[in-house]
């Protein structure tokens, strides 16, 4: 599984709003500048987070962006299904069936069951991160999304 650019720079984008902003907005050039990242990619990002819903611009001397609700209410699972999409939805095998109408294992399909497990698993987890558990330290972090053996899947 690979994450994409766009997911992993819109990750830090928010990030450095929630950390930096105290109120006041960021502009594009000041997120820019703190995350290595050129402008126009910046615009685009602040753009795409803005229509999903995640981010507020405010015009003038003392505009920029900040988040349009609290840290601990922006769930990452949220996020990476706006900068992204999904690893795996109900579309996935229409998209890979090769060169027939339909794919050969439409009935008894163990790929699929394994893409849509991992999507779930993908899911649970993303679902209960917050944008201010993100803010913390990384020990936090990590201690927050390990799981339990027990919750493992056993197959």
């Amino acid at each position: 599984m690979k994450f994409s650019t766009q997911e992993e720079y819109g990750l830090r984008i928010l990030l450095r709003i929630a950390r930096d902003a105290n109120g006041k907005g960021l502009t594009i050039p000041e997120i820019s500048a703190a995350e290595g990242m050129t402008i126009h990619n910046t615009a685009k990002l602040l753009r795409i987070l803005r229509i999903g819903g995640f981010l507020t611009s405010f015009r003038g001397q003392i505009g920029g962006y900040t988040l349009t609700k609290p840290a601990n209410e922006i769930y990452l699972k949220d996020v990476l299904d706006v900068l992204g999409g999904r690893l795996y939805d109900t579309t996935f095998c229409d998209h890979h069936k090769g060169v027939v109408d339909i794919c050969t294992h439409t009935i008894d399909c163990s790929i699929r069951s394994l893409w849509q497990t991992l999507q779930e698993s993908v899911d649970t987890v993303l679902g209960k991160i917050t944008l201010k558990d993100m803010l913390a330290s990384e020990d936090k972090l990590v201690t927050k999304i390990s799981y339990n053996k027990e919750e493992a899947i056993s197959l």
